[in-house]
């Protein structure tokens, strides 16, 4: 078994571009459409939200890595195409869009190897359209071993059981529906799963395997039931970090901070030692993801 859940070091890369991608907004219903003439104003203030989103985890003990994006790749800012382990290993993931796969690139592939051996590569299944996006499919509970995920356009059901299988973890998958009618394109979107608690929306898993998530959730954590209205403010696309002397916190945007209830933000700050956010309105908007979207566990 994991000995923790979260970690202290977490890798975050800057944009060199950053718009609304056309090859995602198909699956991302969370994403608003930009134009070419906005994409510098747009990159500007997502490198603000995003230095400010950094400098407020570093000013709360959490140690950032941070490489720089590159031309081509308005998701960079999104590093969810590897996942590391705490036997420092890591395994590389298949995307989905074309220029998601273009992520990978050398200079942040040799900076990873230096600190972990890459146990799988799964990039070639990208030829066969077969995708797995690594921590925004697959929402872990590295102590207990459990895989939480949702199939959709981007994470491919067949392939999520044999990983499962194949690196031991058990599964609970289950079927949703977003505001649209169609699949939650990312698990991360609607859950997180901390040391002692998990944020959660039922509101959106299916009625025929609500039950069965709620039994599994509850069986080694608290519940903070989150509202299919919070989705939409991005409340469930948060992250446990762990600053200075292992003190653990919960980091999310501005705006899920916003639309979070009293009783919600008393229920965590049980938990917790602090709630970490920032805003991060640009970068919702036209990336379609948030606060858990940006950080990737060094383990």
């Amino acid at each position: 078994m994991s000995a923790k859940q979260s970690s202290n070091k977490i890798f975050m890369v800057e944009p060199r571009e950053f718009y609304s991608n056309p090859q995602t907004e198909g699956s991302n219903h969370y994403q608003m459409k930009s134009t070419n003439d906005e994409k510098q104003l747009i990159l500007d203030k997502a490198l603000i939200e995003f230095h400010n989103f950094k400098n407020n985890l570093e000013k709360n003990g959490v140690e950032i890595l941070c490489l720089k994006g590159i031309e081509g790749c308005p998701d960079h800012i999104f590093p969810n195409w590897f996942t590391t382990f705490e036997d420092k290993t890591m395994q590389i993931f298949p995307m989905n869009a074309e220029n998601r796969r273009k992520e990978k690139i050398p200079e942040m592939i040799n900076y990873l190897r230096e600190i972990y051996k890459i146990q799988s590569d799964y990039s070639y299944l990208e030829l066969e359209d077969i995708y797995l996006e690594s921590t925004s499919s697959m929402v872990f509970d590295r102590v207990n071993r459990i895989v939480y995920a949702t199939p959709s356009p981007r994470t491919n059901e067949k392939f999520l059981n044999e990983w499962c299988e194949k690196n031991k973890y058990d599964l609970c998958s289950f079927k949703t529906v977003s505001h649209t009618g169609s699949d939650i394109y990312h698990t991360d979107v609607l859950m997180y799963v901390g040391t002692e608690i998990i944020g959660i929306s039922f509101d959106v898993i299916d009625k025929k395997d609500r039950d069965r998530v709620k039994k599994k959730v509850s069986l080694n954590h608290k519940v903070l039931e989150i509202t299919a209205d919070q989705i939409l403010d991005f409340c469930g696309n948060s992250l446990e970090v762990e600053g200075e002397n292992g003190n653990l916190m919960l980091a999310m945007s501005s705006r899920a901070y916003s639309a979070l209830g009293a009783e919600q933000k008393d229920m965590i700050l049980k938990h917790y030692k602090k709630i970490i956010h920032s805003d991060l309105a640009t970068i919702e908007k036209y990336g379609g993801g948030s606060a858990r979207c940006m950080l990737s566990e060094l383990f």
